[in-house]
């Protein structure tokens, strides 16, 4: 099995606090793709299932492929009631199955964890001709004043926070590739209300920031928790609307004979 550089076995469990993609980005995924309804589709680095469950619910078959152990309990455990979702243990750019047996290949919010040249050469070894890859990622919107705030708080504490390659745009290196094009761009705002508890704790599931904080990661989240104020409602509730945008990139596998 091919290395695995992020290790997400201490935030499988709070990794259920996050964000759902945004449903209008899914529907207008799957319209384009049109993925035989009678074949397996695959979700790359499929964690605990937050995109592999919006596949499943527009009627897909879904082989979810996830490398750790802790995250693939997770996934599992959310999804043991839908029958057209089954789990593998395996890496993105080294799969082990079947060569040109898929019409669709899916990343949410996990391409770029490893190389991104390996994965799309597999990716690519994976699709028949004319199948599509689609990476996905759900962005927090930096002009809302809370996540105004909590930058502030991070970038206090890291000065040289890097987002890394979650934030750029994956065009450049899906079409350098040579395997797929054209790029097809989407963009899907979406809202999400949770309560201040599900929202500090979907914190804890924060790679990128775990990763440059080091042992100072609970610390900052902690900063987050005590800074971030949220009237009570009437009813006692401590609601917050978090604004996000799911972002898409996806493409077509070219011809293997091209050239």
């Amino acid at each position: 099995m091919g290395k695995l550089d992020w290790d997400y076995t201490n935030l499988a469990k709070s990794y259920l606090n996050r964000p759902d993609y945004a449903d209008a980005a899914i529907d207008a995924l799957v319209a384009i793709a049109q993925p035989p309804m009678d074949e397996e589709v695959l979700d790359l680095g499929a964690g605990v299932a937050h995109l592999t469950i919006k596949l499943a619910e527009r009627g897909l078959r879904v082989l979810a492929l996830e490398p750790n152990a802790d995250m693939r309990q997770n996934g599992k455990a959310r999804t043991a009631a839908i029958p057209n979702i089954r789990w593998q243990e395996g890496v993105m750019q080294d799969t082990g199955l079947p060569e040109a047996s898929l019409s669709l290949t899916t990343y949410g919010s996990s391409f770029g964890v490893v190389d991104r040249g390996a994965t799309l050469i597999e990716c690519a070894r994976l699709l028949v001709d004319g199948g599509w890859m689609a990476c996905l990622f759900n962005h927090r919107d930096l002009d809302d004043p809370v996540q105004a705030q909590v930058e502030a708080i991070i970038r206090e504490r890291i000065p040289g926070y890097d987002y890394g390659t979650r934030r750029q745009d994956q065009t450049q290196v899906i079409e350098a590739s040579g395997l797929f094009g054209p790029v097809n761009r989407l963009e899907c705002p979406v809202m999400h209300r949770v309560s201040k508890a599900v929202w500090v704790e979907a914190w804890r599931s924060h790679a990128t920031l775990q990763r440059q904080a080091g042992d100072a990661f609970h610390a900052i989240v902690d900063e987050i928790d005590a800074a971030i104020d949220v009237p009570l409602a009437e009813d006692g509730s401590d609601w917050m609307d978090i604004p996000y945008v799911t972002r898409v990139w996806m493409a077509q596998r070219l011809p293997r004979d091209a050239g």
